[in-house]
């Protein structure tokens, strides 16, 4: 980042909602930038190499989703979409394409302030020293010695729980697709498996949640996949 204040180029087409994202991103140690659309925006992040960009997927000239994968071509930092784009299927196809994640208009400044938030630290804990130990609730996990513990108690987790938990972990307040876990669990012949991730997520939060019927930092984003959430 550039000293304190993180750059962020917002892609958006639409003056009123470029003027309501100034107005509350502004107030933040944020620099901002503007393009309304995505031949623009391209531009911007390769001349202000941000630390985040906002991207809207109904663009004028091209649609989100070939932009996010242009710029997965060299761009490595958190991509947040917003999208009056409600249907599953096209959340799916931003988050596979490389977004980080996918906000849905209308929202609330308070909401994309807490996602940004999450993506920067996400971000700068990935260029950073490997971090060895993760933590959220009242769960620890020692990657280095691939052990979890609960309180004072060790957890037994299998091996594919133990798997699907450190991806999860590796994006941690990122949303994960079905896709994508099931092709780094079990690989790419079992993308069809939702039932396999149903089952061991359930496994998982019985395990490490307080109460699995309404988990706190396990989270299911319906229809797309799951995020964990670690601590504020």
């Amino acid at each position: 980042m550039n000293g304190s204040a993180a750059t962020i180029v917002v892609v958006e087409d639409d003056p009123q909602i470029r003027r309501f994202l100034r107005s509350g991103l502004s107030a933040q140690p944020f620099r901002i930038f503007e393009a309304e659309s995505g031949a623009d925006g391209l531009v911007e992040a390769a001349t202000r190499k941000p630390d985040l960009l906002i991207l809207d997927l109904g663009l004028p000239d091209a649609d989100g989703v070939d932009v996010v994968l242009r710029l997965r071509e060299w761009y490595t930092r958190p991509i947040i979409i917003l999208s009056a784009r409600s249907n599953e299927q096209e959340k799916i196809k931003a988050l596979d394409a490389g977004a980080d994640d996918y906000l849905t208009k209308p929202f609330g400044i308070g909401e994309l302030l807490a996602r940004i938030r999450v993506a920067l630290r996400r971000s700068a804990r990935e260029e950073g020293p490997a971090e060895t130990q993760f933590a959220f609730g009242d769960v620890r996990v020692d990657l280095a010695a691939r052990r979890v513990f609960r309180g004072a108690a060790e957890v037994h987790l299998t091996p594919n729980e133990y798997r699907l938990l450190t991806i999860l972990i590796r994006h941690a307040g990122k949303v994960c697709t079905h896709r994508q876990l099931l092709t780094d669990v079990w690989g790419p012949g079992h993308v069809e498996r939702g039932h396999y991730l149903r089952i061991y997520m359930g496994q998982l939060r019985h395990k490490l949640e307080s109460d699995p019927t309404h988990p706190r930092y396990l989270r299911t984003e319906v229809g797309v996949g799951y995020r964990l959430l670690g601590d504020e």
